[in-house]
């Protein structure tokens, strides 16, 4: 069992046939948090306004949330674009789950950071329409390949690989992409006299501090399967959690971890 201050998660996706459930359930097993921060695009509306794709595993990660709210764990949920529909009920209850539109969090080293899941940085990110078309169409034909490819992988044995991270790590239009909506959120957080901003949306983890300012992006349950945790010293650590743990980053830097989940 890890222990730690608080989770992020972001795009789990439930309802989408993409949506990693299993890994993120057994991750939910497997750890213990004082908060839970759900950052946006938890529930995907706009996919299951196509087709409704809900197996048992996504229904148990649901389960599992409101039983820890229910036993003490704070959770909070900011919504996304695709759960904006959510956003009407901000300082409303489900259950013992709060919804609002951001957050704040300190951690226990003190530093303060800002809470969203960061579609509000499109306008900034935008190439224009027809490279935010193109760039919509070949993503869902990057999930589409992933999704097949892990098929095989499990029937052969292997352990599951984002090919569609892979892939879309080494396009340079998504790297030019990425690297403004990095630089919209830290300019956001530091016009807000934040230490840091944690955000989600664009299905890229990443740990890192730059211009003075901490950007954790948490990361996606499609593709990255990862997740933001902090732990009781306040040290930040983005995990992988597949078939196996993997610390991909953290701050203050420390070794990277890589364990076998029981």
């Amino acid at each position: 069992m890890l222990n730690c201050n608080t989770i992020f998660l972001s795009d789990i996706h439930l309802g989408c046939k993409d949506c990693q459930a299993e890994y993120l359930l057994h991750f939910l097993q497997q750890t213990e948090a004082n908060t839970i921060y759900l950052l946006g695009d938890i529930v995907d509306l706009w996919a299951m306004q196509r087709q409704v794709h809900w197996p048992q595993a996504q229904n148990q990660v649901v389960q599992l949330l409101l039983q820890k709210a229910e036993q003490g764990t704070k959770v909070v949920y900011i919504p996304g674009n695709h759960d904006e529909a959510m956003r009407l009920y901000r300082g409303k209850l489900f259950g013992n789950i709060k919804v609002q539109l951001r957050g704040e969090h300190t951690t226990a080293q003190g530093k303060k950071l800002l809470l969203l899941h960061g579609d509000e940085f499109d306008k900034e990110v935008s190439f224009g329409p027809l490279q935010s078309w193109l760039g919509d169409n070949l993503y869902d034909l990057l999930l589409f390949l992933n999704r097949w490819y892990n098929r095989v992988r499990r029937v052969t044995g292997g352990r599951y690989f984002s090919l569609a991270a892979y892939i879309k790590s080494r396009v340079p239009g998504a790297l030019k992409a990425i690297g403004r909506y990095r630089q919209a959120a830290i300019k956001k957080a530091k016009r807000g006299g934040y230490d840091g901003v944690v955000c989600g949306h664009i299905h890229h983890p990443e740990l890192t501090l730059e211009d003075g300012i901490i950007y954790c992006n948490d990361g996606d349950w499609i593709d990255s399967c990862t997740a933001l945790l902090e732990h009781s010293d306040g040290s930040l650590a983005l995990y992988h959690w597949a078939e196996q743990a993997e610390c991909l980053a953290a701050l203050p830097l420390q070794p990277l971890l890589s364990k076998k989940i029981a």
